[in-house]
């Protein structure tokens, strides 16, 4: 039942947000909803138990603290800034024609359907309650925090980076981005496996595998990093970046 009452919850949340990007002409505004929509559904699951256990409190304050961070971060970089350019370059693609339709299951939809699948982890571990930690809940949270710390220090060098008008047209290459060119990204697949190994004694935590797998496969392959690697390819700064530093998983630079 708990799986019919989030799908049916993020249906809802996910409408009203085609109708505010629709009324605003900003499909964007579904990215500060990326983050929301996991605190949504760690609460609504959190409250449906009887008697939350503390493996559930700390599950919930981890995602929490993620969903509501993102969320934020993503506000403010995008706040009174045109529509981001992906969502743009898809308007441009679908032409004139039912582009409200079209963005609604191409855009709203089709992130709808990844949260549900990325969320298992959560929902399965707000399926019951525990009478204690594991060793694997441990090394869990140990995980994530290792995923929440590259995701939160990577942005915030990236931001004082660009601030800093002697950076303006520059590649951010120091600190955590020398080990890794894209620490955001390899932070949030770390969150996530962090949860999935957090969910590993819950009900339903054979098919909560799907959830790292999944976010893992979009940002390496689909929608993180192949979008902004494209963006630099032509340029020669980014060229000798690549050679020396890993593309995902943080490593030495090489000399």
């Amino acid at each position: 039942m708990i799986f019919y009452q989030v799908g049916f919850l993020l249906f809802l949340f996910f409408f009203l947000l085609f109708v505010l990007g629709q009324i605003l002409h900003n499909n964007s505004i579904v990215d500060v909803g990326w983050g929301t929509g996991f605190v949504l559904i760690a609460l609504y699951t959190y409250f449906l138990l009887p008697e939350p256990s503390f493996k559930n409190t700390i599950a919930v304050l981890l995602v929490g603290l993620w969903g509501l961070r993102l969320a934020f971060h993503v506000a403010k970089r995008n706040w009174k800034k045109p529509e981001d350019y992906r969502y743009a370059a898809m308007r441009e693609r679908w032409g004139t024609k039912y582009v409200s339709l079209k963005a609604f299951f191409k855009v709203y939809m089709t992130q709808m359907i990844l949260m549900y699948i990325i969320a298992l982890p959560i929902i399965s571990i707000n399926s019951s309650t525990y009478p204690s930690l594991q060793t694997m809940d441990i090394i869990g949270m140990f995980v994530w925090l290792i995923g929440y710390f590259f995701e939160v220090v990577g942005d915030k060098q990236l931001a004082t980076f660009i601030s800093q008008p002697k950076n303006k047209g520059k590649l951010m290459t120091q600190g955590l981005w020398s080990t890794t060119r894209h620490p955001n990204y390899f932070g949030e697949a770390t969150m996530w496996w962090g949860l999935f190994l957090l969910s590993l004694h819950s009900t339903y935590a054979f098919i909560t595998l799907l959830s790292p797998v999944t976010i893992t496969f979009l940002l390496l392959f689909v929608s993180g990093v192949p979008l902004l690697e494209k963006k630099y390819k032509d340029r020669p700064d980014f060229m000798e970046y690549k050679k020396r530093t890993s593309i995902f998983i943080p490593w030495f630079p090489k000399r």
